[in-house]
């Protein structure tokens, strides 16, 4: 265990053990080798989930993501185009692609996908799809 410094004005330091076992086992001290076993829970995410079809090209959106969480993009059926996933921190005002740190596309696809596209960490950006159909009709799930 890591030694505890004693500074003024107290003089002293009361001697304090977090243990944790099985009961009427033995008991084990809390340190960096035995550290609590513990476990995140997490609730089930508050986002509304942006889902439907369309047959015809434009925006989709918004769709507003809880912080911290994986964002998974669905779209399936007959269609063909492409679909690119837009972003804005500015209430929709401005839409920006998605991209690979290199500037690459990210986001953009011409066929069925599931895929987790990130997760978000600035509060009020929101997600759109953009659709630009040439045939079919495209089913569409963006969530949490």
């Amino acid at each position: 265990m890591d030694d505890v410094q004693v500074e003024a004005p107290g003089g002293f330091v009361p001697q304090i053990a977090l243990t944790f076992g099985a009961r009427d086992g033995a008991a084990v001290a809390v340190d960096r080798a035995n550290p609590l076993p513990t476990r995140a829970v997490t609730a089930a995410a508050a986002s509304v989930p942006l889902a439907g079809s369309s047959a015809e090209s434009g925006s989709i959106g918004p769709f507003v993501p809880d912080l911290a969480r994986a964002i998974v993009v669905t779209l399936s059926g007959e269609w063909s185009g492409s679909v690119t996933v837009l972003r804005s921190s500015d209430n929709g005002a401005t839409r920006h692609p998605l991209t690979f740190i290199d500037g690459s596309p990210k986001g953009t696809w011409s066929g069925n996908v599931n895929a987790a596209i990130g997760e978000e960490s600035v509060a009020g950006a929101t997600y759109y799809l953009q659709f630009a159909r040439t045939a079919g009709t495209l089913t569409y799930r963006v969530e949490q």
